[in-house]
């Protein structure tokens, strides 16, 4: 098999994936938006750097941004400036966003459950190794 072939079937899944997760929707979330508020909601603090938060979810600092800019308008996160260097920001998880993902995560937990259902857990512990080999290390 040629790589490409690797590539364009990982996109077609994700691509699926993306699709099944439009269930979110009900509680107001991105799929990109729930990666956000999971990776907050364990975050130590529930608050990352912005640069941080953009790196664990493989975007740019401006892509970030774009994102988080709706999450605070409608109140699931805040902007804090850090107290040592005022270049810093840091984005936290508050307490409307940490009720709402609690509940968009029974929904994605679901989703994730049907879509692995197939996986053994032998093969589900050697997919998640080759995801992280390839960058998926959330």
């Amino acid at each position: 098999m040629k790589p490409i072939n690797t590539v364009l079937n990982f996109m077609k899944v994700q691509s699926i994936l993306n699709k099944k997760f439009d269930a979110l929707s009900l509680h107001g979330l991105s799929l990109t938006d729930y990666m956000i508020l999971h990776i907050l909601n364990d975050a130590e603090g529930g608050r990352l750097k912005r640069i941080d938060l953009a790196e664990r979810i493989g975007l740019t600092a401006s892509g970030i941004t774009r994102v988080i800019i709706p999450l605070e308008k409608i109140g699931l996160v805040a902007k804090e400036s850090s107290d040592r260097d005022a270049r810093v920001s840091y984005v936290k998880l508050v307490a409307s966003g940490k009720r709402v993902f609690e509940e968009a995560n029974i929904t994605a937990n679901h989703i994730s459950e049907k879509l692995l259902e197939s996986l053994d857990v032998e093969d589900l512990a050697l997919f998640n190794k080759q995801l992280k080999r390839l960058g998926g290390d959330l």
